[in-house]
């Protein structure tokens, strides 16, 4: 008994016990083992590896060169460099195969074998850590474009939050509009986030690597509008620069052109973007050179281009030429379902821009978000977030911190309520809404405490739960 205790407090064995654990450990959990000898024989396999090698019994193995029995294997290299290949997919018999490689050493650490192991033996399992590779990766891209590149487009997909119908729609249109290299046309009404979606297109396009340039149409003063688009030939007026100036059309060649308030372009420079939008081809103010230029041309609104046109304001054969997919933009109002997403979001852009307190939204604050009507839309709702932060000690943000600065009167008013008169809905859809009006209700009633706000309605918390689950309804801190 005393020499089995010296032994486990003896440093030495505890050790060579751990190597002999740790194969065995693994050994019996991986999908198969193999190993080599020195010289790139098969000194190994265990009995699990058998059926993905097309064998019957280890006898057949044993002996072979490595490649014989594993064609294009890697062991042989491991050996030679010493080095491990710590994890690997491996293509055999038509299946992949996560493999790990080490080498195996002798007392001196000299190399005189290797030994692999199959991890798994379908990816199925490691598809959640290949999608965040595959996302880190992605964000590495966008991270070296926007580095090296002053007018890299920052935004993806993945900043446009929401599920509700009308932003799903936006994203699965915006998706198929990078595919392809189609003129897009954003409408919707201020805020709505028409720049960020326009990013994203162009960051998902074949165009990433080159120029996102942005120009408000609405921010130039007209006497400028037609230098900044197509630029100016040297010493084209008095005043011009001697070495000529590049427009935004020649900046863009190549990527990714963003008109944002198209409506506002004056009808001489219509037929000028008419033009280079059928035949790609531009010239500069004072020159009589035309040079061909490649770009997607994105154009975003907020007012009725249809209007525009009907007022002779807006050339018609200029809005079919940009309206060849148009997007839809939904106001905040119709997504109320993805306040929680879109707060939580703009929260945590927040509190990086700056030196905040970690912030927190509880469900008593989404609620009286909730009744606000939002004409300013995400912009206007990141404003609200980022002054609630500013005037919060905690960072814990309740309805009470948003009824002080939230807007009072006819724009405070829920916005679901607000029908055509003689709208009539079905009974389900009226049901659900009055239900989660309901919920909003007893959680602004109870300043977002769970227990009380079931009391409220007289029903158990994990009811209220689950219907809070249900309606996307987020609960925070103070849901005790």
């Amino acid at each position: 008994m005393s020499n089995a205790r010296s032994d486990v407090s003896d440093p030495a064995y505890v050790r060579a016990r751990a190597m002999v654990t740790l194969f065995e450990r693994l050994e019996h959990l991986c999908e198969g083992a193999i190993a080599i000898d020195r010289g790139g024989r098969v000194i190994y396999v265990n009995e699990k590896y058998l059926t993905s090698l097309g064998l019957k019994h280890t006898s057949e193995a044993i002996g072979r060169p490595i490649e014989e029995v594993i064609p294009n294997s890697l062991m042989r290299k491991v050996v030679e460099t010493g080095e491990p290949i710590l994890l690997d997919i491996m293509e055999l018999g038509g299946e992949q195969l996560v493999v790990t490689r080490m080498p195996i050493e002798d007392e001196r650490h000299n190399v005189i074998g290797a030994i692999g192991f199959v991890l798994y033996d379908h990816l199925e399992s490691l598809k959640p850590l290949l999608a965040r590779v595959t996302q880190l990766e992605s964000d590495l891209r966008l991270a070296r474009r926007q580095l090296s590149n002053a007018r890299a487009a920052r935004f993806t997909f993945a900043d446009f939050v929401g599920a509700t119908p009308g932003i799903a729609q936006a994203k699965e249109l915006a998706g198929r509009a990078a595919r392809q290299n189609v003129t897009v046309l954003l409408t919707g009404e201020t805020g709505t986030g028409k720049e960020m979606l326009a990013q994203a297109i162009h960051n998902a396009s074949s165009r990433a690597e080159k120029p996102f340039v942005s120009v408000n149409v609405a921010a130039i003063p007209d006497t400028l509008i037609e230098s900044e688009f197509f630029g100016t030939a040297p010493g084209a007026y008095t005043g011009a620069d001697r070495k000529g100036r590049e427009g935004k059309f020649r900046i863009a060649d190549g990527g990714t052109l963003f008109l944002d308030e198209i409506g506002e372009m004056p009808l001489q420079l219509q037929s000028k973007l008419l033009r280079v939008l059928q035949e790609r081809e531009i010239e500069p103010l004072g020159s009589d050179k035309i040079s061909k230029v490649d770009l997607r041309v994105i154009a975003a609104t907020n007012i009725d281009l249809r209007k525009r046109v009907s007022e002779g304001t807006f050339r018609p054969d200029l809005y079919y030429r940009l309206n060849v997919l148009s997007i839809e933009l939904p106001p905040l109002r119709d997504c109320l379902g993805d306040l929680p997403d879109i707060s939580a979001r703009l929260l945590e852009d927040i509190s990086a821009s700056g030196d905040y307190v970690s912030a927190k939204i509880t469900p008593s604050a989404l609620s009286a978000l909730a009744r606000y009507d939002w004409p300013g839309n995400v912009r206007e709702l990141r404003n609200i977030l980022e002054r609630a932060l500013i005037l919060s000690d905690t960072g814990r943000l309740t309805g009470d911190d948003f009824a002080r600065i939230l807007p009072v009167g006819t724009d405070a008013r829920r916005a679901s309520t607000m029908r055509p008169a003689g709208m009539v809905v079905p009974y389900a859809e009226a049901e659900a809404e009055f239900e989660k009006q309901t919920l909003e209700q007893a959680l602004a009633a109870s300043n977002g405490q769970i227990s009380e706000a079931a009391k409220l309605l007289q029903i158990s918390r994990a009811t209220f739960y689950k219907k809070l689950a249900k309606f996307g309804l987020a609960t925070g801190p103070a849901a005790v």
